[in-house]
């Protein structure tokens, strides 16, 4: 644009200087022959289409003129364009002139922000205004606006949605009293189906194999459920409820079992997948481990490749990501 702008500039410029040694008659008669011309495009053209260049030429040059003498010019725009095209060329020169290099308030230093979000996760009941505070106890000066800002930048509400306990934090405070358990199902290399029982402790990740079965029943639950309990009574495990979900292999028989003699039974919830999340996040890790990268022959050979990749061992609760304050990924390997 500024290169067609200077060309147009330089081409009026030697028209103007054409017009020096020319007299008066000449130059009226090229005007009326002009205006002659302009009557005919009027009258071929509907509307003619100006570019930014054109425009700027145009109220540069009818602009010292009045009003009332526009008024009686033989333009192809009406002299209010004009004008109005003007009065913008000279808004934008000020408004470029006076632009400030940097807009709206200067943005919060790194350091303070990640001081805002280190209290916002380590005291989850901690709000906007309580962070505000005690960064102002700290001689931080920060407006409460800004801390909310920081904190909805990073997905973070502000209290009272962040007290609302989740899944995650409700299993992590009681994963000394929790076991969940769960079947799964896996291909032989012939195609058959077998059903592995699994159950894990929370608070150690500990995995324990109880069985597989190609037909697995009520009987076959509670049989696997004595097992259980008398292995955890070895153990010394001091867990007081087992998860479970909605299988219609999980019978009455099993529930009053483990009531009577061990951990009580809980059924999880109705879509609500993360209360049992543990159990259902090492199925698929066993999955993609070992089972998809593995062909099954049959019942003994799964049973043993299960307990050669999960041997029988347990972590030590200082070890155990569930047990730390920033868990993890939910995995066992």
């Amino acid at each position: 644009m500024l290169l067609r702008l200077a060309y147009l500039t330089a081409t009026n410029t030697l028209a103007f200087l054409r017009l020096l040694p020319m007299s008066d008659r000449d130059k009226d008669i090229e005007i009326l022959v002009l205006r002659h011309q302009l009557l005919v495009l009027q009258r071929q053209v509907g509307k003619p289409a100006f570019n930014d260049s054109d425009r700027a030429v145009l109220s540069g040059l009818l602009h010292h003129l009045p009003k009332d003498r526009l008024r009686h010019l033989l333009l192809l725009v009406r002299p209010e364009t004009v004008l109005r095209r003007h009065r913008e060329l000279l808004r934008q020169r000020h408004a470029a002139t006076r632009m400030p290099k940097r807009r709206g308030r200067p943005r919060t230093i790194h350091s303070i922000r990640a001081l805002v979000l280190r209290l916002a996760r380590e005291n989850a009941s901690w709000g906007d205004r309580r962070i505000h505070g005690e960064l102002a106890a700290l001689g931080i000066k920060v407006a409460a606006s800004t801390v909310r800002e920081i904190l909805r930048e990073h997905g973070i509400p502000p209290a009272p949605e962040r007290q609302s306990t989740t899944w995650a934090d409700f299993l992590r405070s009681q994963a000394e009293a929790l076991l969940s358990c769960d079947l799964f199902e896996v291909r032989t290399l012939t195609g058959a189906r077998l059903y592995v029982f699994a159950v894990i402790e929370h608070i150690t990740r500990r995995i324990r194999i109880l069985g597989a079965s190609a037909h697995p029943t009520g009987d076959w639950i509670v049989q696997l459920g004595r097992n259980l309990l008398m292995d955890l009574e070895d153990a010394g495990t001091r867990a007081r409820f087992l998860i479970r979900d909605r299988d219609s292999k999980f019978t009455t028989a099993s529930d009053a079992l483990m009531t009577d003699a061990g951990p009580k039974a809980v059924t999880t919830g109705i879509r609500i997948p993360r209360m049992n999340s543990l159990i259902e996040r090492w199925i698929q890790t066993c999955r993609t481990e070992l089972l998809d990268r593995t062909l099954i022959w049959n019942q003994s050979h799964l049973l043993h490749a299960l307990r050669e990749y999960e041997p029988d061992r347990a972590l030590t609760p200082w070890e155990c990501p569930v047990c730390r304050r920033t868990p993890r990924g939910i995995t066992s390997s």
